[in-house]
């Protein structure tokens, strides 16, 4: 038996997959057009499973600040901030961070994903609780892994039993950390934070708002779900990335907690691996700026978001609870999600395959990701080939088909 003899099971599966059509883990575009096009075998394909929300990935401005910051400072940092030192620029975009959220302290990590791993494992410990949302993205159960803090799961968007649950531990001794997300990136539904708030106020535990896919979408100036239900007061912890609304990779964490700076010297993933190039820190720092200078790709966003999710339910898909950027559609069983991808694709529009384990209740989606830089034609083009794919797999009725009902 070799190392990986354990993984046979994942391989037959995924040589499944493959067997059916193209390999959604392999999609090799032969050139990025725009943040809505790119290249895939020879054709012009929409994007619309980037995550690209506010389109700045081809922004001028910020491409010309990552040109510069490459050209004067070089590729990369080669090390971490703790070994090889902080570049201006790592300093200059905690700072407007911390300024845009309105808080005292940040920290910048090198991937989004990292953020929550260092951030959530390094501020409970093994005498403390955490408490995850049943939903909650992989990089909070690897955070919930690599921690000593025993884990506590409640069911998805539920107060009640998050409150249930912390009341269970209220003799308990130790601080109780409390993580949800702003929207959730399978299904796109923002939780009921108004309402975790409350939980959180009751019991004296800490909260933390992960608003990876709501930073950039949500609240009047795009600080996320905390902003848009008037909360941010109430949130201890703010992680986000840099790799959906600002175009780049990386992530963070925002905090007024007075003792917040002693995490870099308490977090191994900061600690330990190498910081961001200067060029990302460019662009991100360029991109920030946009986003606040600019409320009206917020706007268009929206809009766009709006006119996928009511075309599409307009024609009978079955979709998330709320229109989102995330706009998923739920097929009835994992071979037509299969098929489906694979003629749309073809078709010429590109999105996410998304399958049991990885999403909730073990559905069978295909996830959509809206752009601001999506134009009306290409949303309406998407609806259009999601209608002709639905009709021809049976999954929608076919029009001008009447079923007589039996006497």
């Amino acid at each position: 038996m070799t190392i990986l003899a354990k993984f046979s099971p994942l391989r037959e599966n995924y040589e499944r997959l493959r067997a059916l059509g193209h390999d959604p883990f392999s999609v090799k575009f032969e050139r990025i057009v725009s943040p809505t096009e790119g290249v895939l075998r020879g054709k012009r394909t929409i994007l619309l499973g980037t995550n690209n929300y506010l389109g700045l990935t081809f922004d001028p401005s910020c491409i010309d600040a990552g040109v510069a910051a490459l050209e004067g400072q070089g590729t990369g940092t080669t090390g971490s901030r703790i070994a090889n030192g902080t570049y201006g620029g790592h300093g200059d975009l905690e700072a407007a961070l911390a300024d845009f959220y309105g808080r005292q302290h940040c920290m910048v990590f090198t991937t989004g994903y990292q953020a929550n791993l260092g951030i959530i494992s390094t501020l409970v410990g093994k005498d403390d609780f955490l408490l995850i949302d049943s939903d909650s993205h992989a990089s909070i159960y690897d955070a919930a892994k690599m921690g000593t803090a025993p884990v506590v799961r409640f069911r998805h968007n539920d107060p009640d039993d998050l409150y249930k649950r912390l009341r269970r531990l209220g003799d308990q001794p130790g601080n109780k950390l409390v993580v949800v997300e702003g929207i959730y990136s399978m299904l796109g539904d923002t939780a009921p934070l108004k309402e975790f708030v409350q939980v959180k106020r009751e019991t004296g535990a800490f909260l933390l708002v992960d608003e990876a896919h709501s930073m950039g979408v949500l609240g009047e100036n795009g600080r996320g779900l905390a902003e848009q239900e008037g909360v941010e007061d109430d949130v201890d912890f703010t992680v986000g990335t840099f790799s959906k609304s600002l175009g780049a990779v990386g992530g963070f964490c925002v905090s007024d907690h007075p003792d917040f700076d002693i995490l870099r010297v308490a977090c191994r993933p900061y600690m330990f691996t190498a910081s961001l190039p200067p060029s990302v820190i460019a662009t991100t720092l360029q991109a920030l700026k946009r986003m606040r200078e600019e409320p009206g790709l917020r706007r268009r966003l929206t809009a766009n978001a709006e006119r996928l999710y009511y075309g599409l339910k307009g024609l009978g898909f079955e979709l998330g609870p709320e229109p989102n950027p995330i706009v998923s559609v739920m097929l009835p069983n994992k071979e037509l999600a299969i098929a489906a991808w694979n003629m749309l694709l073809e078709a010429g529009l590109y999105l996410n395959l998304a399958l049991p384990p990885a999403t909730p209740n073990s559905l069978a989606l295909l996830r959509s990701s809206v752009s601001a830089a999506h134009t009306p034609a290409q949303i309406d083009t998407a609806i259009e080939l999601f209608g002709q794919v639905g009709r021809r797999l049976g999954v929608l009725p076919t029009p001008g088909l009447v079923v007589q009902a039996a006497e």
